[in-house]
Parts: C-alpha cells; sequence; structure tokens
C-alpha cells in the first residue's frame, strides 16, 4: 500500500473526512497520537484502518496529514 496520493486527491481525501466519518481532523490527529506507536507510516495506517474501520485510502491520508502537521508545529 503506498503512502502517496497525489496533492489533488490527497486534499480531496482530507476534505471529506469529517463528512464520512462524523470526526474532524483534530480528533483523528488525538488517536493517531494515542494510539500504538509505529515506526512506520504505513503500520500507522493499516492500524487506523482496521480499527477504527476505514478505507485504507482515508487512513493513509489521514497519516500523511498528521506527519505534515506534526512537522510544521516543530518548525
Amino acid at each position: 500500500m503506498s503512502l502517496n496520493h497525489s496533492p489533488e486527491t490527497h486534499s480531496k481525501l482530507i476534505a471529506r473526512i469529517p463528512l464520512v466519518t462524523g470526526r474532524d481532523l483534530p480528533e483523528w490527529f488525538s488517536t493517531i497520537e494515542n494510539g500504538p506507536s509505529f515506526t512506520r507510516c504505513e503500520e500507522r495506517s493499516t492500524w487506523l484502518a482496521e480499527e477504527h474501520n476505514l478505507s485504507h485510502g482515508y487512513a493513509a491520508a489521514l497519516v500523511r496529514e498528521h506527519e505534515r502537521a506534526r512537522r510544521e508545529r516543530h518548525y
């Protein structure tokens, strides 16, 4: 499974997450931060998909967006 969607696809997935899941991004980011500490993003997205019944596309987009936001917080 690839975590690299095109920027356009990634933006569309992120925009739809609240509608599709009923949870906004900060809630999902908290879920990721409070979940198991995986080394690889792929492991994190697989856990998120399986644990929270998300498609792998949405899970991968959430993990990628979480990583982007986390990097921005450290600058």
